[in-house]
Order: structure tokens, then C-alpha cells, then sequence
């Protein structure tokens, strides 16, 4: 058995989403959105959910002890024991340190493309404010026009996807990464990935390239 695990990084835009599903398609593990993992908590009524809440409810971002241990807890499950992938963690050197110490990644995915490319792609994006689910008026379009596939909801645009500050979201995230990109770049374990392309074409080579990375798990480890 092998194991493999994955951290996508890259501005709005830029297809995480999309690469890390066919990652877990692929290899058969988790697709982790520390941010669906802390709704859950939330939903739960749990310790770590009360205390996510409170900087939830006022826009804050939630500290990285909280987000770390909730990560933490997931890991654990037995559904991870063939790897992660993990969409949009860490953003901060610290959480980059505390999965390093807790099940390092094989390899970091940093996705770039240009801003005319991201600006394209926003602007057609639409989301589930219920579930959370995203889809795309071109490539992603719901079964029926203007509701959520998975539970019904309208849905609707996120503010921030309008061209005129998609540029500075994405210039606030490399302000936000740039440490953690460089984090990976000292451990050798940084895959920089032009994400220009379509993902028709951008998803297989990106497959291929990380199937060199996976380890294989020795058979006591199982």
C-alpha cells in the first residue's frame, strides 16, 4: 500500500478545489478543507466548535491552535492512514510547522497562474451559501440552472469574486503564504504548477508527477 499526502496551495481562483478532488479520486484518499472540518464542529455543537463559533460569528479568523487541533482529530481516523490532501492549510508558518510534526506531506502544490486567468474564472463562480458546494456558469454548471445540486439552495456570488478586488485578494494571499511557500521550497518538497492551463490537460500531468512522490507504507504499518 502506498501513501500519499498532499498539500494544495494558491490564490482564489487558481483551482484548488479542482485538483485536489481529482487528487482524491485518484489516489483514493481524503479531499480536507480545514474550513468544511470547522463547519462540522460547529454543526456538532463540540468543544472546539463552541469555541470556532465565537470568532466565526464575528468575522475573525479562527486561531491556529483550534483550526490545528480540529485537523488534528481528523487525521487520526482511519480514513486518512493512505495520506490527505489538503486544500488551502496550512497559511500560516505555524500551521506549516504542526503538520510537518504531525504527518509531513510528500509534496506542496503550489498552483499559479495569471491574474487574467483567475479573474476569468471567478467571475463566472457561483456557491451554495447552505452547504458550501461551488460550481461554475461554464465548467461546473448545476443540474438545474440557479439552485444547489445537493441541497436545493439558490444560489448565489461571492462578493469578493468581482474583477475590480480579485487582484488584491490575490496579492493579500501571497502577503499571507509567501512564508509558508518558502517553508516547503527549504524542504524540498515544493511542486510549483502552471495552473494556466485547463485543468483537461493540467490535471493528468499533475497526477503523474505526484504518483513519483507517493511512499510506500511497509505492510506493519497497515
Amino acid at each position: 500500500m502506498e501513501r500519499l499526502r498532499v498539500v494544495i496551495l494558491g490564490p482564489p481562483g487558481v483551482g484548488k478545489g479542482t485538483y485536489a478532488s481529482a487528487i482524491s479520486r485518484a489516489f483514493g484518499i481524503p479531499h480536507i478543507s480545514t474550513g468544511e472540518l470547522l463547519r462540522r464542529e460547529i454543526a456538532a455543537g463540540t468543544e472546539l466548535g463552541v469555541k470556532a463559533r465565537y470568532f466565526v460569528e464575528r468575522g475573525l479568523l479562527v486561531p491556529d491552535e483550534i483550526v490545528n487541533q480540529v485537523l488534528c482529530n481528523y487525521l487520526s481516523l482511519e480514513e486518512c492512514r493512505r495520506g490527505y490532501v489538503l486544500d488551502g492549510y496550512p497559511r500560516t508558518i505555524s500551521q506549516a510547522r504542526f503538520l510537518e510534526s504531525l504527518a509531513p506531506a510528500n509534496a506542496a502544490v503550489a498552483l499559479r497562474a495569471s491574474i487574467e486567468t483567475i479573474v476569468s474564472r471567478l467571475a463566472g463562480r457561483l456557491y451554495c451559501p447552505a452547504c458550501g458546494r461551488v460550481y461554475h456558469v461554464t465548467w461546473r454548471p448545476p443540474t438545474r440552472e440557479g439552485f444547489c445540486d445537493t441541497c436545493g439552495t439558490p444560489l448565489a456570488r461571492r462578493s469578493d469574486d468581482d474583477p475590480s478586488v480579485v487582484a488584491k485578494r490575490v496579492r493579500i494571499y501571497y502577503e499571507e503564504v509567501s512564508e509558508v511557500i518558502e517553508f516547503y521550497r527549504k524542504l524540498g518538497k515544493l511542486l510549483e504548477f502552471d495552473a494556466n492551463v485547463d485543468s483537461v490537460v493540467g490535471v493528468p500531468k499533475l497526477l503523474s508527477i505526484l504518483a513519483e512522490r507517493a511512499v510506500r507504507i511497509p505492510p506493519e504499518s497497515y
